[in-house]
């Protein structure tokens, strides 16, 4: 059986693979710790690898999990790495993300304009309906302000080139956060959104389980 290890995106607990079917995989979801304070992008993977203990794992990312994923494997080696809505290496992160970063402009920003939820932020994760809505607004208010605010400064400032050769792409077409434009992806899921996980959880599945056997 195949042991799929899943990291969320920031901060954010498995709430957002509930709808997902997991049926014949052995599944560990990492668990993110409390960053040290200036801990880089790099060390911090490298702690997180002792929550990874099969010898062949599948790791399977959502957006900045999948940036994690991708440096955890500079660590360890994987049978397969899957990103959902994430980006493979920082020239997939749209340049004006890293102009903020390299401006500083988030550092500007109180954490609070992250965690509100409004229809803007509705609107870039591609949420339409009342369920979905509800998921996303419960998981805004439990996120930790200050993993917010550190994995926001790795994003932005990010400088990984290293793709592994056994990396599975998929990536959702009117994806806001992430346009798809901006990456190349193997798999395009139409429809999907940065919430795809959750809007389109069917089709993720069939998808993640042609992918991974």
């Amino acid at each position: 059986m195949k042991h799929l290890y899943i990291f969320s995106g920031l901060g954010v607990d498995e709430r957002v693979f509930k709808y997902l079917d997991f049926t014949d995989f052995e599944v560990t979801f990492i668990k993110w710790v409390q960053p040290d304070a200036n801990e880089s992008i790099e060390d911090y993977a490298k702690r997180l690898t002792g929550q990874i203990t099969a010898e062949k794992p599948v790791i399977v990312g959502l957006s900045f999990g999948g940036m994690m994923a991708i440096e955890i494997t500079k660590h360890l080696p994987a049978e397969k790495v899957i990103l959902i809505a994430s980006a493979k290496t920082f020239k997939e992160i749209p340049f004006y993300y890293r102009w903020a970063g390299y401006l500083k402009l988030h550092k500007i920003l109180p954490v609070k304009v992250f965690k509100q939820h409004t229809f803007i932020n509705d609107w870039f994760f591609g949420i339409e309906t009342k369920e979905h809505r509800k998921i996303f607004a419960e998981i805004l208010y439990d996120l930790d302000a200050y993993f917010l605010r550190w994995a926001i400064d790795k994003i932005l400032c990010w400088k990984n080139l290293t793709i592994p050769p056994n990396v599975i792409h998929i990536h959702g077409d009117t994806d806001r956060i992430l346009p798809i434009h901006f990456v190349n992806a193997d798999f395009v899921i139409k429809g999907g959104g940065h919430f795809m996980t959750v809007s389109q959880a069917k089709e993720l599945t069939e998808l993640l389980h042609t992918s991974i056997v």
